[in-house]
């Protein structure tokens, strides 16, 4: 057996550890030589047994106070006696040059000495567990008091024995001393046993001392030099018993393999302890905590507590960092920390389900991570509920500051239809504290309190709120609207809230996407004001009721919703932001890398190796736009989804996704995707449509999919005579005006490529265009300054509105008499509204086009510049062409509200194809 160590360096204000990275056998007489600079800790991760728990939280009562009391009194006597032991040794006459016996007294005191310190063993178990179920600070601080003068003794003894065989060489060449310190394996002096018995005790005894200092978190925060000294003594003990064993040969190799195993639990403590957050509370291995009178259940692992309610399932408290519930108190219980579902029966009225829950059981708890489950079945009784069987989960890991979540939700064959049309997580801070928010490196900033959206004036819709009176006077004249903060899935990886004193950050990593709805592009909520911080799974935010979330005809469903990570960071002494950003984004790091996570319980959550691989290349076969066609689909968007037509993806919300960019040469790999049946879907930025592999495709556990070479040929039926736009699925490159000075969100006042964010730009277009509808002429005009970024409606006066018509002009040389052109109009958006098209007769009583009725995104109003994609490929026979000027006329039908609009992707008109 080999073990490997490895080097890591983490750092706190007051420990830092520093081990060279060795190999060593456990078959070896010798052991690593470690140097303690106090800056690196080197964990021993395999293949060592774990560290033996100390105790089992819930599961273990001891007996009572009384046995801790006596105890300790035990312990106290032991170690005076001890002390006296050694003193005895030292000061005791060595046998005569040439002796080979020990003097009887002397060799009585020995073995008394090191049955006085196998004694500890069992006492200090009883303080242990005693302290472990009491968690009293007055005891606490007694009891590492103890714990550290008895291990400092233990240490100091085992020294003194040492320090007497060199002191007098006699001893060493005694035969009692030899077999006592050489392990010959005899069975001449039982002493042998006894001196094993003193070593692993006194290794154990080193491990339990810094557990039981861990647990004791308000005197490691305050008293650093504990913390060191345990450091310290560790170490010590490790030194010793190397020299000993490169010496003298004391162990054989059990004993060596025993204390690889017992430093490497040391290590990972030790790990533990330090948090690379620079909080200087130190965990003692995670502990959950059942207060079934309270309908409590706590999990603390040092550096994090959290508490649920029980059987429920919600966070109602969150302690780190001094703060002792950074979740908001004001709030009710279950209004802090909650799942909830937003659903519906066909045709009704939505119904809000915070999800709560009746059972609760403990799914795994050592000492490295404590994994819990709130779950219930449904009722159909409980008409409120939504017809699913739920399992709500929660991780708290050893050293680690945070949280692990993930829900799994299910519906079985034949349950009755429904919508369900949300499904997130959502944490209310402390509004006192956290006033600073950040959801991305460019969108950052001091946030108004929730009161000020009370007093503000409401506007064109209930989130959007003018601040009239806020308590901070610098926010006054602003709007504040939480869509103004949406992300879309492939940059939502982290978000949240930093609190200036104490300095501590709150932040949402979504480590993966393959169980958010709609593909890479989709957007949808981060945090805004309250404060609040959420992840949202589905909803038919910008998207409407087009998304797929309607379960029909008893369709049996099952999904894991996660899961996700709850970090909790605190860069001391600094208040810049910017050092809790930037560690939040390298814990998000961190957590990508170690996606899919290995230590999930659940068996519906596949590992690495239960998971499978697909790849290949993609290329666009385009003659018109490329001679060397095809060409690599550089920058393109493949997806695993589910089956269905091309673009469906961005529809489906039932089923998991898995995307991925192409490399310079279309090359793409998509690991670990669950084992099921998908469809290979891909779209090219600056090339229209939507790409759908022919065949579907099956992932088996380890197992790699290669497709070879793909080619996407996008819809084109003839070269292009002219274009608008940029085929990227957004309106971004179009024209965006400035927002009224009185209705403006600061953050975007100096981002010109995020100007659409500001409120109320729809109604810029009546101001800009009062009377007569934009008209936009071929090779004149610059779409970017030009063409308005939304077809809006005009408004006309207070609450009324009407039509608008667009126009695009243009100049043809030549019309071919046979065959049709095509206008490819391509809609980065659409909400409730009709386009028709008219080709060079504004009042034609038919259009040659219209899409009738489309779109429920409402982009526009969420401060968006994309929602859902449409592509329609308009067939246009050449006698609507007139050779010189032509006018295609744009009409929005629908004027029923100020937000009925499109936003356009890319327009093109090709001649027809050539013969």
């Amino acid at each position: 057996m080999v073990l490997t160590p490895h080097t890591s360096a983490v750092s706190t204000d007051s420990i830092r550890i520093t081990t060279s990275p060795t190999q060593f056998s456990a078959d070896q007489s010798t052991l690593p030589q470690t140097q303690v600079q106090i800056e690196n800790v080197i964990p021993v991760t395999e293949p060592v047994t774990p560290f033996t728990p100390l105790h089992t939280g819930h599961t273990y009562v001891p007996e009572g106070s009384q046995s801790y009391l006596n105890a300790t009194e035990s312990g106290k006597k032991i170690i005076n006696s001890v002390q006296a032991l050694i003193r005895d040794l030292q000061h005791s006459t060595p046998p005569a040059a040439g002796s080979s016996i020990l003097e009887t007294t002397q060799l009585s005191k020995v073995t008394q000495l090191l049955n006085e310190v196998k004694g500890l063993k069992d006492l200090l178990n009883v303080v242990i567990s005693f302290q472990a179920q009491q968690a009293k600070q007055d005891s606490i601080a007694k009891l590492a008091e103890i714990q550290l003068t008895t291990v400092q003794h233990l240490n100091s003894l085992h020294q003194q024995v040492q320090n007497l065989s060199v002191a007098h060489p006699d001893y060493a060449t005694s035969s009692e001393v030899k077999m006592l310190f050489a392990q010959l394996h005899t069975e001449q002096l039982k002493s042998n046993e006894q001196m094993v018995s003193y070593s692993q005790c006194s290794v154990e005894q080193i491990g339990k001392a810094i557990r039981l200092l861990n647990l004791n978190k308000q005197e490691m925060d305050t008293d650093a030099m504990k913390q060191n000294e345990m450091m310290t003594l560790t170490q010590k003990t490790f030194n010793h018993i190397h020299h000993n064993n490169l010496q003298r040969q004391y162990y054989d190799t059990a004993l060596l393999k025993t204390f690889h195993q017992v430093f490497a639990g040391l290590t990972e403590t030790l790990i533990c302890n330090v948090s690379r957050t620079t909080n200087s509370s130190s965990p003692a291995g995670v502990q959950v905590h059942v207060l079934k009178d309270q309908q409590r259940v706590v999990i603390d692992n040092g550096l994090v507590e959290v508490t649920f309610a029980s059987p429920g399932g919600d966070v109602i408290g969150i302690k780190y960092n001094k703060i002792d519930n950074v979740l908001e108190i004001k709030h009710e219980e279950d209004d802090r920390g909650y799942w909830d579902v937003v659903w519906s029966t066909p045709g009704g009225s939505d119904i809000f389900d915070k999800v709560q829950t009746t059972d609760f059981k403990i799914i795994k708890e050592d000492e490295q991570q404590v994994e819990i489950s709130f779950s219930k079945k449904w009722d159909p009784k409980d008409k409120s509920a939504v017809p699913l069987n739920v399992d709500k989960r929660y991780i708290v890991r050893c050293g680690s500051s945070g949280l692990y979540m993930y829900t799994i939700l299910e519906r079985l064959k034949g349950w009755p239809d429904v919508d369900i049309d949300q499904i997130r997580v959502v944490f209310k801070l402390q509004k006192e504290k956290f006033h600073f928010m950040a959801v991305s490196d460019d969108k950052q900033r001091m946030m108004p309190m929730p009161e000020d959206r009370t007093t503000g004036q409401p506007l064109a819709y209930p989130e959007a709120v003018l601040l009239t009176n806020p308590i901070d006077p610098k926010f006054k004249g602003e709007v504040d609207d939480k869509y103004q903060y949406s992300l879309e899935n492939q940059h939502n990886q982290v978000h949240g809230w930093i609190s200036n004193d104490p300095p501590v950050g709150f932040w949402m990593i979504s480590p993966s996407h393959e169980f958010h709805a709609g593909g890479p592009v989709r957007q949808d909520l981060t945090s805004h004001c309250g404060p609040i911080c959420m992840n949202m799974f589905t909803s038919i935010h910008y998207v409407g009721k087009d998304f797929n979330t309607s379960y029909r005809n008893g369709e049996a469903w099952k999904k894991v919703m996660g899961p996700v990570f709850v970090y909790l960071n605190s860069i001391s002494p600094t208040n810049d932001p910017l050092a809790h950003w930037n560690d939040a984004k390298a814990q998000m790091l961190k957590e990508e890398k170690s996606w899919p996570y290995d230590f999930i319980q659940s068996p519906d959550f596949p590992s690495s190796n239960q998971r499978g691989t697909v790849m290949g290349q993609l290329t666009v076969g385009d003659k018109y736009a490329s001679e060397k066609s095809p060409v690599y689909a550089d920058c393109a968007y493949v997806g695993l989804a589910a089956p269905g037509f091309p673009g469906s993806w961005q529809f489906e919300a039932k089923g998991y996704q898995f995307w991925t960019r192409v490399d310079s040469k279309g090359n793409f790999l998509i690991k670990n995707v669950r084992p099921g049946t998908y469809s290979l879907y891909a779209w090219v930025p600056v090339v229209i449509g939507d790409f759908k592999h022919n065949c579907d495709i099956t992932i088996t556990p380890g197992k790699t999919t290669a497709l070879g070479s793909l080619v996407y040929v996008p819809p084109r039926n003839g070269p292009t005579l002219w274009s608008i736009g940029i085929p990227d699925r957004s309106a971004a490159e179009f024209y965006v005006p400035d927002t009224s000075p009185t209705l403006m969100n600061k953050l975007y006042t100096n981002h010109p490529t995020d100007k659409y964010r500001q409120y109320g730009l729809w109604e810029r277009y009546t101001d800009l265009y009062p009377k007569n509808d934009l008209v936009y002429n071929v090779g004149v005009c610059n779409y970017t300054k030009d063409w308005f970024f939304a077809l809006v409606i005009r408004k006309k006066g207070k609450d009324t509105y009407e039509p608008t018509t667009w126009q695009i002009v243009f100049p043809l040389q030549v019309v071919q008499q046979t065959g049709n052109s095509t206008l490819q109009l391509a809609l980065a958006s659409a909400a409730m509204s009709e386009i028709q098209v008219r080709f060079n007769n504004q009042n034609a009583v038919k259009p040659l086009f219209t899409t009738g009725l489309i779109g429920k995104d409402n982009a526009i109003a969420r401060h968006g510049i994309h929602g859902m994609y449409w592509l329609y490929s308009i067939n246009v026979p050449c006698n609507n062409l007139v050779v010189g000027s032509n006018t295609i006329f744009l009409t929005q039908t629908r004027d029923n509200g100020p937000l009925y609009d499109v936003m356009y992707d890319y327009i093109r008109l090709e001649a027809p194809t050539q013969p």
